[in-house]
Formats: structure tokens, C-alpha cells, sequence
């Protein structure tokens, strides 16, 4: 496309968790599919820096890019649509717009002037806003806005909004995702939520020329008619928002409700090329309509919040898919896992994943999943903790280190076959300070991770403070764990595997954030696979018809 980006705002109104992150995804895979180049960036109105010292609890997942920025989880949706990477640029929170804004005014680069809301700060967001857009590498700039319209906290957001809409004229239009609840007593779905959030919205300045109604029903006869006139919006611009079986059908339910279409005409773009989602439907058949099935647990301390593993559970899917195999995941609490009853939490699974996490709640249970599935043969995956953890449970059970920990656990155990980088050591702030993003990977010849990746020299992405401790590395070698991933430069252990298993692989960095629909990770297709051979199940054609 030739001449300026243009810019697409996404705010949300009535309540939280709507799914604005889905459809700004949705919506920028239609536009890619379209032949536009698209990328799309998160707002966040919390005053952390960044949610690297969130607890997942609070925040679900904190996602990594390359360029080793702690990010919203929503920029994982943005990177598993889009098939392209994000960057520090793609997530903005108000602690980092004021910390920029303080540090300009410690520098005097106001020039005595005195700091305000408007115009500094909103300058500030103004400019985070448009620095993808200046790259010139993009059509499409995509804002999702966190939070809802009519928070105290999002309003100096909002305000940016308005400035940019009245700056850009035709180039930005703003969507407006709302809720339309359905009153079980009167069978009906009410527009009042969506008119009032509209109000909302027009008393700080913004018209917003796009509505998404999120629903658990069909939209009535007439209804689009109503809304759109009392939100002063074409009855074109009222797209239904039903609820859908998995996030990967919203882009075919919002190209058939023709969002982008009117996305294009509200931007002044024409004579843009068909949709083609090929490739994604083909993907959402294999997904929808699996050969076999299979059985995998996922081992963790926060797996009552899912959207902690949010990543890990959607590599997993992506791998089911490429493998035709449908991955049912049993949610393990590491804290309930004890020796006597590990066989019946974990007894029948065909792999066993342990995830990441930091702290010692938890750990034992998770040393356990990791013996039981040394021990019984069962494919097994460890990520990050989960790697660290397989360390600690070899030394323990099969070199005889008893006391064998991490120093993070235990800062005096004998044995601290896991301890802190020395780069680490004298850092004091939390935020910000771990090893992050894209560090390189040589892998052993003939190891099951070369096998995995098909080459010797890889990238993966990275969040921790501890290590395998190189002290170790001949006696663990000596008994079995090889290290078959090392950096070639700090000569960290990436990757361990233990021999005389069928499938057991532990691993320092995080794959589940390089994971898409279009590229699954290797490394989950071929868990997924030996999961499948240690113990999938045909699914039964019989069934599967009745369900379709």
C-alpha cells in the first residue's frame, strides 16, 4: 500500500476481558491476509514499568520477545496470528510513559516549562504510538487500549486518542469493543451496556466509527439498526461478536461479519486484494478434526489461572495440530503432588510437561512429576523451572546428592547444582534485570534436540537468573544427563536430555513463545509425537461424525 500508515485504535467498554487482544489479532490476520503489513501494540494503564514483577496471578502470562522486553500476554496472541515477531515497541505501559516523561524532566528537555498530563504526557503516548508507524515498514499500525473506556487510569490514553484521531484525519478510526448481556429471564440481549459505554466514550472527545458487540446469542432482527443509531455509527459498522468454539475461528467469524471491509472503507483504502486464509483453514481442519488423541499434563504451581501457561497450552495445540492429534491437557498442581499419590495424578498421561515458574512453592511436587516420568519412561518436556527441576531430581535420585537444590530454594545446600549467574549476583532491582530475549544455542550432534531442530546453531528466548551449574557437568555426564545444548559464548547449559529414555528433554529458555499457527515449534510437534507413540488413541470416526 502506498502513502501514510494508518492507524486503528481498539478500546473496550463495560467490562474487562472482553477479548480485545483476539479481535485486534483477528482483525490484523484479515489485513495481512489482505497482502498489508500489519503489526499491532498493547497500551497498558498500570503504573509497573513493565509486568516482569507481576505475579501470574495477578497479570496471567508475562511474555518475552526477542529483544528481551517483559510483556503483556496479549502480544503472544499478536505473535501466533501475525507469524511475526514483536518488540519492546509493541507494549507501553503508563510506568514506563511517566518514567520517560520524569527522566526528560530531570534532563531539562523542557526547558523550565511545567509538566502536565496534557500536553507531556499524552505527547509521550502520542509518540510510542506512531514509532512503528515511522518505521515505514508498516500499513497497518493496530493500538490495542488495556483496561476500559471510563477508568481513571486509562483516560490520559484516551485523551491521546482524540489527538491523534483529530491529527490524522482519515488515517485512524477507533473500534470500540462493548458487551451485549443476555437477560435469561426476558430471552433477550439488552443495548443499554453498549449505549451507555458509547456515551462514555463521546464525553472524552472520541467518536468511535466501528462497534464490536460481544455475544453469547445471535443479535436480534433490527438490532445492528438500534445501536448503530443511538451510537451514531453505520449499521454496517455494528459487528456481531458471537462466542466461538476457539480463538482461531474469530478472523473467519469477523471476515464473514466483514470487519475488515469496512475497516478499509472507513480508511479510504481501495482495490485491495481478496482475503486468503488458506493456510489458516487448513490449519483449523487438522485442529477441529484430529486422527488421534492424546494425553499430556502440564505440571505447574499456577494452573488454576491458565492464562499463566498461556503460551505453553496454545504451542501445545499448535503441535496437536501439525501432528493430527487432538492434546487434551491435564492440569497438575505441583503443591498436591506428593510421592504417594504421584502414580494416581500422573498414571495413564502419555507425556508430562513441567512449566516454568519462580520460588520453591511447589518444587517438590514438580521434582516428583519429573522422577516419576524419568523412572516409568514417559515422554517428558521441562521448560525453564521445569528444566532446573530435572537437574535437581538426577543429582538427587541418581548421583546421590541428597541435599541436591537450587540456590534460589536453598542458598546452603551442599549441593547447589543449580545456582545464580555471576552476572546476576550484584544486581539488587527485580524489574527488568533477569537474562532476557534471544540468546544462541549449539546443539550436540546426534542428540534428540539436533534431531528436533535439524541444525547445530539455534536462538531461543530467555527469562531466568539461575543456571546449570558447569561444577557438575562430568558427573551428571558421567551418569547419564548430558548437556546437549550449550551457549557457545558463556558456555551456559541450554539443553539437557537424559540417556536410555525414549523422549526426555529439559530446557533453560522458553520455546513456547516462538510457537504460531503457521511455524509450531518443533520442539512441542515432536513431544506431541512421542506422547502419540508412547501412548495416543484413534479418535473414533463414529463419534467424531455424531459431533459434527
Amino acid at each position: 500500500m502506498t502513502g501514510s500508515t494508518k492507524y486503528i485504535f481498539v478500546t473496550g467498554g463495560v467490562t474487562s476481558s472482553l477479548g480485545k487482544g483476539i479481535i485486534s489479532a483477528s482483525l490484523a490476520k484479515l489485513l495481512q491476509a489482505r497482502g498489508f503489513t500489519v503489526t499491532i501494540q498493547k497500551l497498558d494503564p498500570y503504573i509497573n514499568v513493565d509486568p516482569g514483577t507481576l505475579n501470574p496471578y495477578e497479570h496471567g502470562e508475562c511474555f518475552v520477545t526477542e529483544d528481551g522486553a517483559e510483556t503483556d500476554l496479549d502480544l503472544g496472541h499478536y505473535e501466533r496470528f501475525l507469524d511475526v515477531p514483536t518488540s519492546k515497541a509493541n507494549n507501553v505501559t503508563t510506568g514506563r510513559i511517566y518514567q520517560n516523561v520524569i527522566n526528560k524532566e530531570r534532563r531539562g528537555e523542557y526547558l523550565g516549562k511545567t509538566v502536565q498530563v496534557i500536553p507531556h504526557i499524552t505527547d509521550e503516548i502520542k509518540a510510542h504510538v506512531q514509532a512503528l508507524g515511522r518505521k515505514g515498514i508498516y500499513d497497518f499500525v493496530i493500538t490495542e487500549v488495556g483496561g476500559t473506556v471510563g477508568d481513571i487510569e486509562s483516560l490520559p490514553y484516551v485523551e491521546a486518542m482524540r489527538q491523534l484521531k483529530w491529527q490524522k484525519g482519515k488515517d485512524c478510526i477507533t473500534i470500540h469493543l462493548t458487551l451485549l448481556p443476555y437477560l435469561g429471564t426476558t430471552g433477550e440481549l439488552k443495548t443499554k451496556p453498549t449505549q451507555h459505554s458509547v456515551k462514555e466514550l463521546l464525553s472524552l472527545g472520541v467518536q468511535p466509527d466501528v462497534l464490536v458487540c460481544r455475544t453469547e446469542h445471535p443479535m436480534q432482527k433490527g438490532m445492528k439498526e438500534k445501536i448503530a443509531l443511538f451510537c451514531n455509527v453505520d449499521a454496517n459498522a455494528v459487528i456481531e461478536s458471537r462466542d466461538a468454539d476457539t480463538i482461531y475461528d474469530v478472523p473467519l467469524l469477523m471476515q464473514a461479519e466483514g470487519l475488515d471491509q469496512v475497516v478499509l472503507q472507513k480508511l479510504g483504502v481501495a482495490n485491495s486484494p481478496d482475503v486468503d486464509l488458506t493456510a489458516w483453514q487448513d490449519f483449523l481442519r487438522r485442529y477441529k478434526h484430529p486422527k488421534s488423541e492424546v494425553h499430556i499434563g502440564l505440571v505447574g504451581k499456577y494452573v488454576e489461572l491458565k492464562d499463566a501457561y498461556k503460551s505453553i497450552k496454545e504451542a501445545l495445540e499448535h503441535a496437536g495440530a501439525e501432528n493430527e492429534s487432538k492434546v487434551h491437557i491435564k492440569w497438575v498442581h505441583s503443591e498436591k503432588l506428593t510421592p504417594k499419590n504421584v502414580a494416581k495424578h500422573l498414571g495413564g498421561l502419555s507425556g508430562i510437561l513441567v512449566a516454568p515458574g519462580f520460588g520453591h512453592r511447589g518444587i517438590e511436587g514438580k521434582i516428583e512429576a519429573i522422577k516419576y516420568a524419568r523412572e516409568n519412561k514417559v515422554p517428558f518436556l521441562g521448560i525453564c523451572l521445569g528444566m532446573q527441576m530435572a537437574v535437581i531430581e538426577f543429582g538427587r535420585n541418581v548421583l546421590g546428592y541428597d541435599d541436591a537444590n537450587s540456590t534460589e530454594m536453598n542458598a546452603d545446600t551442599k549441593h547447589p547444582v543449580i545456582a545464580m549467574m555471576e552476572e546476576q549476583k550484584t544486581i539488587e532491582n527485580k524489574g527488568g534485570t533477569m537474562r532476557l530475549g534471544a540468546y544462541a544455542c549449539k546443539l550436540a550432534e546426534g542428540s534428540t534436540a539436533h534431531k528436533v531442530y535439524g541444525r547445530k546453531d539455534i536462538t531461543e528466548r530467555h527469562r531466568h537468573r539461575y543456571e546449570f551449574n558447569n561444577e557438575y557437568l562430568e558427573a551428571y555426564k558421567k551418569a547419564g544427563m548430558a548437556p546437549t545444548g550449550v551457549n557457545p559464548q558463556t558456555k551456559l547449559v541450554e539443553i539437557v536430555e537424559v540417556k536410555d529414555h525414549p523422549w526426555f528433554v529439559g530446557v533453560q529458555f522458553h520455546p513456547e513463545y516462538r510457537s504460531t499457527v503457521m511455524k509450531p515449534h518443533a520442539l512441542f510437534v515432536h513431544f506431541v509425537k512421542a506422547a502419540m507413540q508412547h501412548g495416543g488413541t484413534p479418535v473414533k470416526q463414529e463419534a467424531e461424525a455424531q459431533q459434527a
